[in-house]
């Protein structure tokens, strides 16, 4: 499977300062975190890593951080063609300069994604994000860009608030679930019926399996075969420094064997999406 290198749909760049998370002494968790391309060229090349999409690294509370590492992400994008672009964006009324700032960079080389996390602030039902959930819309539909979700269970990042997006939006815009619902309840909620019934009811939505407990990968794959959908919307993603990447290359190339299915997840479905 991995003799014509793999492709990578979710990966950070930059690495972030140390915080105190959770009342805990300030701690640097993203050990393999890069700040510069040629450390990131370097992991590609050790991994056997064909083509990545590159997003702002994130997780310390203080979205300003994110945001800075957007030029760094186009730089990449604009100097080696194995690299494509994500630009941090936030529906936030508190944000809306910063991602006015972001969206200015959608036409630069490479960039091909506009990333959402909830993680930091808002939700997609609350009424003050909506006005900036719509200009990030916008803004992917015109210049034909993916909008990538970050998913996990609970709060503003749950499936069933994140799934939002894909109701509102999906007709135009296609729409990347992170994680695919981040943990058990989310797994299922999306494999059992509601994945497969976007893509029936035509919803650009794609999703990548970084993060995903054991039983997920085997069950999608199960479910893909047996529906005769779906094969076209999966992708392969590491989410490096948060991720492993050898980990999830081993739990996904397991569950999708070396067929078909295999080659989409790891190459033919990013070069469709991705470019």
């Amino acid at each position: 499977m991995t003799d014509r290198g793999i492709h990578d749909a979710h990966r950070h760049l930059g690495v972030l300062p140390a915080y105190p998370f959770y009342g805990g002494p300030a701690v640097h968790p993203d050990v393999s975190a890069r700040a510069t391309l040629a450390e990131l060229v370097s992991d590609l090349d050790a991994e056997g890593t064909e083509r990545a999409l590159v997003i702002p690294n994130y997780g310390v509370p203080e979205p300003g951080i994110a945001f800075s590492f957007n030029e760094l992400c186009v730089e990449a994008a604009s100097r080696d063609d194995r690299i494509r672009a994500g630009l941090w964006v936030s529906p936030l009324p508190r944000d809306a300069e910063r991602t006015a700032t972001a969206l200015a960079l959608a036409r630069e080389p490479g960039v091909r994604a506009l990333k959402l996390s909830f993680l930091l602030g808002g939700s997609p039902t609350d009424p003050e994000c909506r006005p900036g959930l719509d200009r990030i819309f916008v803004a992917a539909r015109e210049h034909g860009l993916v909008v990538h979700v970050h998913t996990s269970p609970g709060a503003a990042s749950d499936i069933d608030e994140v799934g939002r997006l894909v109701e509102w939006y999906g007709d135009e815009v296609d729409v990347h679930l992170v994680h695919f619902g981040g943990g058990m309840s989310g797994h299922i909620k999306l494999i059992s019926h509601r994945f497969f019934d976007w893509i029936e009811r035509g919803k650009r939505v794609y999703t990548d399996l970084s993060w995903s407990i054991g039983f997920a990968p085997r069950w999608l794959a199960g479910e893909i075969d047996r529906r005769g959908i779906g094969h076209d919307r999966i992708l392969f993603a590491s989410d490096e420094p948060w991720g492993d990447q050898p980990g999830e290359l081993a739990r996904l190339t397991a569950a999708t064997g070396d067929g078909e299915l295999a080659e989409l997840v790891f190459r033919g479905n990013f070069t469709e999406l991705y470019g």
